[in-house]
């Protein structure tokens, strides 16, 4: 069974928080620990759809795929990972607060055994789906998106299926809705 859950992501790195001053540029995005990167909606790439298990029933398939008239969040994370658990009480928020113009989907990534990562989904409460990468090969495939060590990172991929914005290590809340706000408007 394939279900197409919409998201509008973020991903965010791992590791020490940086300004949100430019690091470096990589395939039209600028890159730091944190930081927010928009695109003009003439100069976003193609997202790509990837699709694989779902972390809490593996015979599910999961999709990046937004419902129609959705953005799509897609955020990446670890349970492993100490910047995943302190986004993830604001990912939630930020997941019912914009629930009405995003889907939000994660993608959980090197967690080799997936009962860590299904603990942390009930101890944050998080109830978007996410899919289980335990070889972070789909990971790879936002390769041009996002650095492959950078957990955890969120994008935000308009109703076009493009990629918005992208968000380089943790996020907060306020940064989130106010991003899904304003793809979802268009801008």
């Amino acid at each position: 069974m394939l279900l197409c859950v919409g998201l509008a992501g973020t991903l965010a790195a791992c590791g020490s928080r940086t300004s949100d001053n430019v690091a470096s540029t990589q395939g039209g995005f600028v890159s730091g620990d944190g930081g927010v990167t928009i695109l003009a909606a003439g100069k976003r790439p193609a997202a790509p759809v990837v699709s694989g298990p779902s972390l809490t029933d593996q015979k599910t398939t999961l999709a990046t795929k937004a419902s129609p008239g959705k953005v799509l969040v897609l955020n990446v994370w670890g349970s492993w990972c100490a910047p995943c658990r302190a986004e993830a009480p604001e990912l939630v928020s930020a997941a019912e607060k914009t629930k009405d113009t995003a889907d939000f989907i994660g993608l959980n990534t090197r967690d080799l055994d997936p009962i860590p990562a299904q603990a942390f989904v009930r101890s944050f409460g998080i109830g978007y789906p996410s899919i289980y990468d335990p070889s972070g090969t789909l990971l790879l495939e936002f390769s041009d998106q996002l650095p492959p060590s950078g957990i955890p990172s969120t994008l935000v991929i308009d109703r076009d299926g493009k990629v918005a914005a992208r968000i380089i290590g943790r996020t907060t809340e306020a940064t989130l809705v106010g991003v899904v706000e304003d793809v979802a408007a268009g801008k």
